[in-house]
């Protein structure tokens, strides 16, 4: 699929992408302890999602990910927001960040990239880290396709499928995005060598091989040290260009909202995933701008 973006994947220079929305609000004094997660600042406090947009643009980032990874339709319901107004802040999570990338004094193009979070993401219950929720590829489809096509409406620059935890999803999130006129990328959350469900990733990645919107494909929401081993399987599986934006390498716990562990992202093991093939690199959970500040310099200098 042609487009401004997918031109500037082309030219060889590789993207800084940003680093976690959540982390950079948490910072910021805001609770995010709503199943809505950051999506709920889109209608209680817009002003601090662009904030945090622009912390990364000033750390070097070169694309924003919008704040509506767990924005649905069925997450907002529960809280009383009808199908219209949910609408709307679908659509101003992508001008929030088109707001922060005006403001920002950059010496580039600057991207916006509309988050798509798993079906699980929705249930809030820690559930897009295993998939299998027991619902049919055409089922996942009706549920990605209505706030895809939202998003793709408000005209972000692509489309961030992201953190998918199977091949089911993955396969309803490439059908749901046919026809919408806005590339996207496909990433998967992974352990090792497969998908958090448990299948290879050279099944996984294969199955965007082929889709014409699928511009780049690759992983997020993982372990740093997965990284390498995905890059190169997604290069040599597909021939697109390789997202990866890993958290900081600390683990999740659902039961208890909380995080555990130790950091084990180092910037410099970012020269090895752009020699191995990632052309857009950048950080998810608990990466911050100073994090993502030293991932431009380690791809600048690679």
């Amino acid at each position: 699929m042609t487009s401004d973006f997918a031109d500037a994947l082309a030219s060889g220079r590789p993207l800084v992408l940003d680093g976690g929305l959540s982390n950079q609000l948490e910072s910021a004094g805001h609770d995010l302890s709503d199943d809505l997660w950051s999506a709920r600042l889109l209608d209680e406090h817009p002003e601090a999602i662009t904030e945090a947009h622009l912390a990364y643009f000033g750390a070097g980032a070169d694309v924003a990910i919008t704040a509506s990874y767990q924005a649905t339709f069925e997450g907002f319901a529960r809280r009383g927001t009808g199908r219209g107004r949910a609408a709307e802040l679908m659509e101003l999570s992508v001008e929030s960040a088109r707001a922060a990338a005006r403001r920002a004094r950059a010496d580039r193009r600057l991207w916006v990239a509309a988050s798509a979070g798993p079906y699980g993401a929705m249930l809030a219950d820690g559930s897009e880290y295993r998939g299998r929720y027991g619902l049919t590829v055409a089922e996942l489809e009706r549920f990605h396709r209505p706030r895809l096509e939202v998003l793709a409406a408000a005209r972000p620059d692509v489309l961030a499928l992201e953190t998918a935890p199977d091949t089911d999803e993955a396969a309803a999130l490439l059908r749901a995005v046919r026809g919408l006129g806005v590339p996207a990328w496909l990433s998967y959350t992974i352990t090792g060598d497969r998908t958090r469900a448990g299948q290879p990733l050279e099944e996984a990645f294969a199955l965007a091989a082929d889709a014409e919107e699928v511009i780049a494909v690759g992983v997020n929401c993982c372990a740093p040290d997965d990284v390498p081993g995905a890059v190169e399987t997604a290069a040599r599986v597909t021939g697109k260009t390789v997202v990866v934006y890993p958290n900081s390498g600390e683990a999740w716990n659902a039961e208890a909202r909380s995080w555990t562990g130790r950091s084990s992202f180092d910037a410099g093991q970012v020269r090895r995933w752009r020699a191995a093939g990632a052309g857009m690199v950048g950080g998810c959970c608990r990466v911050g701008p100073e994090t993502i500040r030293s991932v431009a310099a380690a791809l600048a200098s690679a």
